[in-house]
Order: structure tokens, then C-alpha cells, then sequence
């Protein structure tokens, strides 16, 4: 099919034969879509185009009505629907519009290459294809309309001029004579019918053309003629023959003409760069972003660098555009109020003065026929700062100036993008922040720039020992935002780095000394984020304040529940760079959640968002608990490691707002995730806070979860004697033989804990009778295990090692990972016991390898110990040394104490081995401090320890 939107819209089938398309609207939204054929087309736009600024109420049904007419009629298959809009499937060459602007672009092109005659071809080709008014049947859409009326003026120019280079000038004139009329302030058409009237011997009559421009110009719009015009009107001037034949003059669009002899050669045009303040300070840190945006304006007419507010985006355009070749002009439109006086900006930064004298006969040239004018033949640079504010109005004289002005480029800079077609968005990053293990802190650029404004306010300061760890942690709380970064630097007037770094806390009241002559919203870092507040509307500021709740971020479909709005406000927050969209999550910079915390205690919302809050991260956790335990156990790891900031924040806001059942719900179905993940420090402390608010406080129904806030207080190791008579009281709350039912993995933290029953026989007699196969799989070959272990401690080695084989095969069948590496440390234990070293380490290395696979950091550690033991035994002493060493580095980091002491003993047992009791007593009176007492699994360790004490002991009473 071909489709005609040059004039009323028509589709011709394969046979040439219209087709019948129906009613206005259909035709309407086919104009739509065929001018930007092969490309999603939003329903908002083609709204905007079908109705115009007042739609009618159910427009949405209206459109998918329209929709499913043009279906009708063209084939169901070429109107394609998406989320995000709908498409014609279409080749654009197949749209006249297209075929057009690709006939316009290769008769250009033959044009430069010195080819009048094909480029004259080419372009008449292009021209026939207009059959009337373009859009004709989409009256709503000027915008687009007039960018293509644009496109044709412009196509017939470079038809004339070819037209010209054939000599064809007599011909020419009656046509330019028209078209000036009808144009009046287009420069090219005047220097063009000045040429066409030289080439016909007429002279005087070329210049009085010139004069009647020069003052039509000065009076409709205030400007001097352009460089085309004054080197036409020169050329005349001087009689150049080059006028009669081929363009040779860069007036005309070629190459520069050689002067006539004797004539002194014309001075080089200097680089305009208005508007383009020098810079007072240094420019750190954006090399590769300012590569970015160089490479970008090269490939693209419109670049947008789009970020938070304090990103530095101005700064970055600013330099970006001082190194583009040819023209530059810088408008700010911060101080611009409404979208009207966009326009009237631009003029403003050009130097273009109102018009002095007003005919009036004739209305005044608008603000946009002025730019338009002034720009059509010029090759410049635009760059439009801050249009956020004024966004929409911003996008539409971007979208009419490219359409018009083919030698323009723009940068802009804001929140947003403008949302056109052509655009390449380019966001502008928080300065790069040292990580936590970084060597030296100035290789990264948030350093640098702050150790570049402290020296400027504080001679002689520099990022040393004594201050480097203060500005890394000022760099971090800032989020590496550029003006943030200078503002905290300004207080070292006044204040210490140390000082700054401890009073970031309240960073709204300290961060309020930016310079005088800047913008009121970059003096203070609350208004750099006000200003970015006051741009939303009620509904995006409703889901910003209740979306810092969130810690660490969310995804839509924990947003939406938690903050009751639909995730389309998010995507707007994100548009508008309040948030950041970062791997599947909606982030708020920390500065920005400050701020929006302040708005949500304002609001009076903060106690309920809160609670929907943690009751979501409840119901997440009741979801992924079970899932942790079965053959998908990586991802669920995975989707928790995401949200772990916020389980943690869930249950300090229950505990601190008195929600202690909820606290304890949280807690105890986080446990497992906890464990898995090494987590023992920040969940012991969380544990902590909750025990000491129940006090003596008990909710009957809920012991499993009051025992597992116990266990996960213990298991850093620290027992004090409060925390010593709750997990006495543990043992009475749930019995040996008790099953819980709510919490699965209780089952085998309390057994680690508490250790098996002290009449080991029937114990083991009662659980190999019982009918297993009523317990979940999970629990079926945890108690499998359980009865191994039993067996192990009984002495009978056989038996457990098939027990432990069963529980194997069990946790194989599940697909469970943690399970298997349980099971294969106590068969190693077994190959230990039974002196078989080798079996051992391979039975280690595949738990390790295992281990490693889940990111189980405990189990790492453990794996390490038992894989060092088992090569200390096969004398490898420097293998079993590297694995005790990397067991403590890892035990060190996660809190797992057990695994710790187990690290320094064998250490200290390798040392011994050395003959080095001096190395190994240290070692050993560490292992002993940090071995948790009163847990059953680690008193093979304490008596290794003891042994090991005694042994060096001896040694250095013999030395």
C-alpha cells in the first residue's frame, strides 16, 4: 500500500485503486500515524491530533473505536497496538511524506556534490509529490504541518539554485518574484531572485530587491541582513561573473569565490558565543560525559542532558558547547515565567532587537517568524538551559526552530526530556563516589571536586589520612550531586571537615551558603530540591512523599500497594528526574528522600504509609520464606538481597511504633534469609530492640515467632544473662519433639542451638518411628539429617552415613542447595572422624563450591574451616593456612562468630605445627573470646581450643 499525507489523506492498494477509509476521525488518525510510519505513536498524541485541546468525555474508548474502524479498513495486521501506543506497519518510504524527505535529502546531497542536473531532478520529483495543504485531514496537527510546509520551501530553494547552477535564470524570475511576495523576510529567495535578475542583465534591479530586504528587515524585525543576503548584495556590487553561471558564491550555497584580483582578502567571521559566560572555577570530574555529549550533538540536531536538580548539567552544557565549532548562544530560561516569553528569550540572547518602526498595514512579525527568520540560514549552536518549568512550550519552538532552520543544533538542559522525535537524551549522573574498600579516594571525580572548592575557601587544605575518611562520607551522604558537593565545601569557612561530615544529619540546615550571584534555587540545597517539588502536580507529589518510606527503593509493584497510586505517577517521577530508575528499582537519591520524608511528616501520612509499608514487606516475606528452601531458592535470595534495606527499616518502624507482633512476624520469616545471607550482626541488634520492647510482654499463638527473636538475638555469640533466661525459657516453650508449624526454618536453628536431647536412644528410637512422611519435604529431609547427626553421636558411623546419604538423595529432589551443603559437612565430619582426609576435602570443596554458588556466607566460612582441616591433615600446611585466613576475613564480615573461632584455632593449630607457639597463643585467646558459649554446635570447638591452650602452654614452659 502507499499512503498519501501531502494533501487530503488517500491510500492507493497494490493495484493503484484507492481505498475507502471512511470518516474525518479515521482519516485523522491515519494521518497520524502514516506520518510517523514504523514508529509507536502515543494515545496522547494521537488524542492531541484527532481532537485538539478539548477531547470529549470516554476519549479513550473514542480512539480505540477509531482504531478498530481503520482496522476495518485496512487489514487488522498493519495497526499494530503496544503499551505505549499504536503503529501503522508500514514502510516509510511507502508514506509520501517519507519518500519526500529522503527524494530532498539525495537532490541536497547530488546539489554539494556539484550535480545541478540530478540534483534539479531529484528535487522536482520530491515537489510533485505535494497535492494540497500536507496533514490535510488531521486539522489539529500545525505543529507538524507546518514543519513540512517548512521542508518544501526549503526543497524548492534548493530546486531554484539548482535551476541557477543550469544557467536557467531568465526563466527563474517571474517564479522568485512570486515566492519573495508570498515570503517576504526569507533571505535565501531574496539573494536567490537577486542572482536570477543579474543573470538577466538586470543589475539595478537585483540591488533594489537588496535594499527593499535590508529595510524590511530592520523595520518588521530589528535585525541586519544575514551573511547570505550582504554577500549576494556584495557580488552584484562587484560585478562577479561567477553570478551568471554555476553558484560559486557561498551566498548561493557552494564553495567560497576566489576574490577578483586586487581584492584584499575578506577578514575571518570570528566564533560568536553569546550569552556563553567565562567560568570562574575549575571543571571537574565530566571528561567522559563531555565526550558523550561532543559525539552526541555530531550524530544528533537535538541533545538533552537530563538529571536531578545539583547535577550539573548547566555546567556540563556550557562546556560542551565551548568546544563545538562555529556559532554558540546560551539562553537561560530560568528567570522565564510562562512559555510565551520563550521565543522573546531567545531572541533576546541572539542580540535581535524589537522592530523600531511598525507599518500599519502590515501586523507585527510574531517573536517565532523573527527566529525563524534570523536562523534559517545560519549555522549555530542553541543551547536552552533549565526548561523544566517550561517544558512544554520549550518542546515546541525546539520541534518548529529544527524543522525550519536545517543548520541548527540544540542542547538542552533540564529534569525532563522534551519528549519529540529526534531527540537523543543523554542523563547526567551524580559525580562517581569512591566505593567502600576504594584505595585512593581523589581517583574518584566527587573527591576531587570537593578537595578543589575546600582548597578555594580554605588555603592549604587537602584529602589526607586525617581528613580523606570525612569527605568520602560527606561525598556519599551528598549522593555525589555536584552542587551539594560545593555547597558542603563553602562551610569549611567556617566549620572543620569533621564538623561538616557529623551535622549532615540535618544537610537542609547546613548546606545554605551558595554564591550571591547564582540562581535563588542553587543558594541553598533546599531549594535546589524545592524547585524540583514545586514543578510537580498534586498527584506526583502525593506518590514522592509516600515513596520515602521506601529505604532502598522500589519496584512498581511494591510501590503501587504501599503508596495507592498507579505506577504511571511513578514513571512521571522518574521522567522528571525525581527518581532513578536502577535495575528493575525506583531510587531516590538521598538528599531527594530527605526531603520528601519532611513532606510526608507534613502531611499527616507517615504513621499509616509506614504501616503499609512493613505490612507489605510481611506479606513479601510470608511469599519468599518457603520459596527460600526449594529449587528456586537463588532468586528469591535475589529479590531479598533487593530489599533488604527496607525488611530492616519494616522492623525497626514496628518495634519503635509499638507493632511488637507484627516486629516479631517480620523477624522470624526473615530469619532464614538472614542466616543464608550472613546477616548476623544487623539482624542480632534489630532482635535486640524487639526483645527489650516486649519486655515481659507475650502473645499467646505466636511462641514460634517469639522463639525464633530469641535464637536471633544469640547468634552473634553475645549472650548476656537477660538474653541467658530467655533461652532458658525457650526449651519449655517447644519441646524436642515439636514441629513448628509457622516458621519451618525454626526447626533447625533451634536444634543448632539447643543440641539433641539428652537421652539420645529413644529419641532417635521415637523420630525413626515416626511417621515421616507427614512432615513438608523440606522438614522430611531436614529430620532425616537431624537423625544422622544423632546416629553420629551415638557412635554409630555406618548408620548415620546412610542417613545422612537419605537426607542427600532428599534435598537433591528438592533441589535445594543449602540443605545439600548441610548434609555434605556432616558426611565430610563422618570421612574426618574415620581419619579418610581425602574423601573429606572432596566432600568439603563440593560444599564450599556449592556454598559459594548461593552466596551463603556462613556456610562459606564453615566450608573453608573444614576444607583447611582436611589439608592440614594432608599436610598442604600453605593451602589450610589461605583457607583459615579467608574463612576469618569472611566470618569477620558476616558476624558469624562460631566460624571465626573455628578460624583463628586452626591458625593457631597450624602455627603450632610450625613450632611457633608465640604466633599461635594470640590467636587462641582470640578464638576463645569470640566462641559463643552454650551452643551445642560449637563445643567441639571450645574443647579444641582448651586442648591447643594446654599444648602451647607446655611448649613455652619447656622454652
Amino acid at each position: 500500500m502507499r499512503f498519501q499525507i501531502l494533501g487530503p489523506t488517500t491510500v492507493l492498494g497494490e493495484d493503484g485503486e484507492p481505498i475507502t477509509l471512511g470518516g474525518p476521525r479515521v482519516r485523522a488518525l491515519l494521518t497520524l500515524l502514516a506520518l510517523h510510519a514504523g514508529r509507536i505513536v502515543g494515545a496522547e498524541q494521537l488524542v492531541d491530533g484527532m481532537y485538539g485541546p478539548r477531547p470529549p468525555e470516554g476519549v479513550a474508548n473514542a480512539l480505540q473505536s477509531q482504531v478498530s474502524r481503520l482496522r476495518r479498513a485496512l487489514g487488522r495486521d498493519l495497526v499494530e497496538f503496544s503499551p505505549a501506543g499504536y503503529r501503522l506497519i508500514a514502510d516509510p518510504q511507502d508514506v509520501d511524506a517519507r519518500r519526500f524527505e529522503l527524494l530532498t535529502q539525495a537532490g541536497r546531497q547530488a546539489l554539494a556534490g556539484g550535480d545541478p542536473g540530478q540534483a534539479a531532478a531529484l528535487l522536482c520529483e520530491a515537489l510533485e509529490l505535494w497535492r494540497g495543504a500536507p496533514l490535510a485531514d488531521a486539522p489539529h496537527a500545525e505543529a507538524a504541518a507546518a514543519a513540512l510546509d517548512e521542508l518544501r520551501l526549503a526543497a524548492t530553494e534548493d530546486r531554484v539554485r539548482a535551476d541557477l547552477d543550469l544557467g536557467r535564470h531568465r526563466e527563474l524570475v517571474a517564479e522568485l518574484s512570486q515566492l519573495a511576495a508570498a515570503h517576504p523576510l526569507r533571505e535565501r529567495l531574496r539573494a536567490q531572485l537577486m542572482r536570477a535578475l543579474y543573470g538577466s542583465g538586470r543589475q539595478a534591479e537585483a540591488l533594489t530587491v537588496y535594499e527593499e530586504a535590508r529595510k524590511l528587515l530592520d523595520e518588521e524585525l530589528g535585525i541586519e541582513p544575514g551573511a547570505e543576503l550582504a554577500a549576494a548584495h556584495l557580488a552584484v556590487l562587484r560585478a562577479d561573473p561567477a553570478l551568471g553561471g554555476p553558484s560559486t558564491d557561498s551566498a548561493f550555497g557552494g564553495p567560497r569565490a576566489v576574490p577578483a584580483p586586487g581584492t584584499p582578502p575578506p577578514e575571518r567571521e570570528p566564533r560568536s558565543r553569546q550569552g556563553l559566560r567565562a567560568q570562574l572555577t575549575s571543571f571537574v570530574g565530566r571528561a567522559e560525559e563531555l565526550a558523550q555529549v561532543g559525539a552526541r550533538l555530531q550524530e544528533s540536531r537535538l541533545v538533552t542532558l537530563i538529571g536531578p536538580g545539583g547535577a550539573g548539567k548547566t555546567r556540563l552544557a556550557i562546556e560542551a558547547a565551548g568546544q563545538e565549532p562555529g556559532d554558540v548562544c546560551f539562553v537561560p530560561l530560568a528567570p522565564v515565567s510562562d512559555g510565551e516569553s520563550v521565543p522573546q528569550a531567545v531572541l533576546a540572547a541572539l542580540g535581535i532587537r524589537d522592530a523600531l518602526l511598525h507599518n500599519p498595514e502590515r501586523p507585527t512579525v510574531d517573536p517565532l517568524t523573527r527566529l525563524v527568520t534570523a536562523l534559517a540560514a545560519r549555522k549555530l549552536l542553541l543551547v536552552l538551559d533549565n526548561c523544566e518549568h517550561l517544558v512544554g512550550a520549550t518542546a515546541e519552538l525546539t520541534d518548529h526552530l529544527l524543522a525550519a532552520c536545517p543548520g541548527l543544533r540544540v542542547l538542552v538542559t533540564g529534569r525532563e526530556a522534551l519528549g519529540i522525535t529526534g531527540e537523543s537524551i543523554l542523563p547526567v549522573a551524580p559525580l562517581r563516589l569512591p566505593p567502600p574498600e576504594a584505595g585512593n579516594p581523589l581517583d574518584y571525580p566527587a573527591v576531587r571536586l570537593f578537595a578543589d572548592r575546600a582548597a578555594a575557601v580554605r588555603p592549604g587544605f587537602a584529602v589526607d589520612e586525617t581528613s580523606a575518611a570525612h569527605v568520602v562520607r560527606i561525598c556519599r551522604a551528598l549522593d555525589g550531586l555536584p552542587l551539594a558537593i560545593e555547597l558542603a565545601a563553602a562551610r569549611l569557612r567556617t566549620l572543620s571537615v569533621a564538623d561538616v561530615a557529623a551535622r549532615l544529619d540535618d544537610r537542609f540546615r547546613l548546606l545554605t551558603r551558595g554564591s550571591r550571584t547564582a540562581l535563588p534555587r542553587h543558594q541553598t540545597l533546599r531549594a535546589v530540591v524545592a524547585w524540583s517539588w514545586d514543578l510537580l502536580d498534586e498527584d506526583e507529589q502525593r506518590m514522592a512523599r509516600r515513596l520515602s518510606a521506601f529505604v532502598g527503593g522500589a519496584r512498581p509493584a511494591s510501590a503501587e500497594p504501599v503508596c495507592g497510586l498507579p505506577e504511571e505517577v511513578l514513571f512521571s517521577l522518574a521522567e522528571k528526574s525525581l527518581v532513578e530508575f536502577v535495575d528493575g528499582r525506583f531510587r531516590m537519591l538521598a538528599t531527594i528522600r530527605a526531603f520528601c520524608v519532611e513532606r510526608l511528616e507534613e502531611s499527616g501520612e507517615g504513621e499509616a504509609i509506614r504501616d503499609a509499608h512493613a505490612r507489605h514487606y510481611l506479606d513479601l516475606l510470608m511469599a519468599a520464606d518457603p520459596m527460600l528452601r526449594t529449587a528456586g531458592q537463588t532468586r528469591w535470595l535475589a529479590r531479598l538481597d533487593e530489599e533488604s534495606d527496607d525488611l530492616d527499616a519494616a522492623v525497626r518502624w514496628a518495634t519503635e511504633s509499638g507493632q511488637l507482633e507484627l516486629a516479631m512476624c517480620l523477624l522470624a520469616h526473615a530469619a532464614c534469609y538472614w542466616w543464608m545471607r550472613g546477616h548476623r550482626a544487623i539482624s542480632a541488634n534489630l532482635a535486640a530492640g524487639l526483645l527489650a520492647a516486649l519486655g515481659d510482654t507475650r502473645f499467646p499463638g505466636r511462641e514460634e515467632e517469639y522463639v525464633m527473636c530469641v535464637l536471633i538475638t544469640a547468634w552473634t555469640g553475645s549472650v548476656e544473662e537477660r538474653l541467658r533466661v530467655r533461652l532458658a525459657e525457650v526449651s519449655g516453650l517447644l519441646p524436642i519433639h515439636y514441629l513448628p508449624v509457622r516458621v519451618e526454618f525454626l526447626m533447625m536453628l533451634l536444634s543448632m542451638f539447643t543440641g539433641p536431647p539428652s537421652d539420645l536412644e529413644t529419641t532417635h528410637r521415637l523420630l525413626d518411628e515416626a511417621p515421616s512422611y507427614v512432615l513438608p519435604p523440606w522438614q522430611k529431609a531436614l529430620a532425616v539429617s537431624g537423625q544422622a547427626f544423632m546416629l553420629q553421636a551415638l557412635g554409630r558411623i555406618d548408620e548415620a552415613r546412610v542417613q545422612f546419604e537419605a537426607s542427600l538423595a532428599e534435598f537433591k529432589v528438592i533441589g535445594e542447595r543449602w540443605g545439600k551443603v548441610l548434609v555434605l559437612s556432616g558426611l565430610g565430619s563422618l570421612r574426618q572422624l574415620q581419619d579418610d582426609y581425602p574423601a573429606a576435602y572432596a566432600l568439603a570443596d563440593e560444599a564450599l563450591g556449592l556454598a559459594r554458588e548461593l552466596g551463603a556466607s556462613t556456610e562459606i566460612a564453615e566450608g573453608l574451616c573444614r576444607r583447611a582441616d582436611a589439608l592440614f591433615h594432608l599436610d598442604d600446611v600453605a593451602g589450610a593456612r589461605a583457607d583459615y585466613a579467608e574463612a576469618a576475613d569472611v566470618s569477620r564480615r558476616n558476624g558469624s562468630m562460631e566460624t571465626l573461632a573455628w578460624a583463628y584455632l586452626g591458625q593457631a593449630e597450624v602455627a603450632l605445627a610450625a613450632g611457633d607457639p608465640e604466633t599461635a597463643l594470640p590467636l587462641l585467646l582470640q578464638a576463645r573470646e569470640v566462641c559463643p558459649d552454650g551452643w551445642y554446635s560449637t563445643e567441639d570447638t571450645r574443647g579444641r581450643i582448651a586442648a591447643a591452650l594446654a599444648k602451647v602452654s607446655g611448649a613455652v614452659s619447656e622454652r
